[in-house]
């Protein structure tokens, strides 16, 4: 597995995911409608701060780097097909050593729904620990969210 930089041509790999049960909540629109609507991947000034990780031509995640002025925020998502097989865990081992390139030592956080027990688990193997909860209204709904930030070793 190898990570580059978001091009247009992942957008519609990426939209075409579907998840099952509750994780449905994450299956995203056509990418025609991210554009339009100018959200995340779909704003080429945001597109920037993206990783896509592939093997060959398959997108098999991404991760968000966003610098938000004193701190950096995490964005992750995994292809449905390759969740539970520990790509979580090198895609995040990656994303903090180019967070720490781009970035310096500000510190890292993300925010997961609380009821995402596989997501939480992963990120705390990662080395990040939840330090807050919060209620969030997001593009793809509301919930109730716990904040973690990164307390591990950032990888050399």
């Amino acid at each position: 597995m190898i990570y580059r930089p978001f091009v247009l041509e992942d957008g519609p790999k990426i939209c075409a995911w579907r998840y099952d049960g509750a994780y449905a909540i994450y299956n995203l629109p056509p990418f025609e409608e991210i554009q339009k609507q100018n959200l995340g991947f779909g704003a080429p000034e945001k597109a920037v701060n993206y990783l896509v990780f592939c093997e060959g031509e398959d997108v098999l995640g991404f991760v968000n780097l966003l610098d938000e002025g004193e701190q950096v925020f995490l964005g992750i998502g995994v292809a449905p097909e390759r969740c539970g097989q520990g790509l979580g865990q090198q895609m995040i081992k990656d994303a903090m050593t180019v967070a720490r390139q781009r970035h310096g030592e500000k510190p890292v956080y993300l925010e997961v729904r609380t009821w995402n027990a596989r997501a939480i688990a992963c990120y705390q193997q990662a080395g990040f620990q939840i330090t807050g909860q919060i209620r969030e209204t997001t593009c793809i709904g509301d919930g109730e969210f716990y904040v973690m930030h990164y307390h591990g070793v950032t990888p050399a």
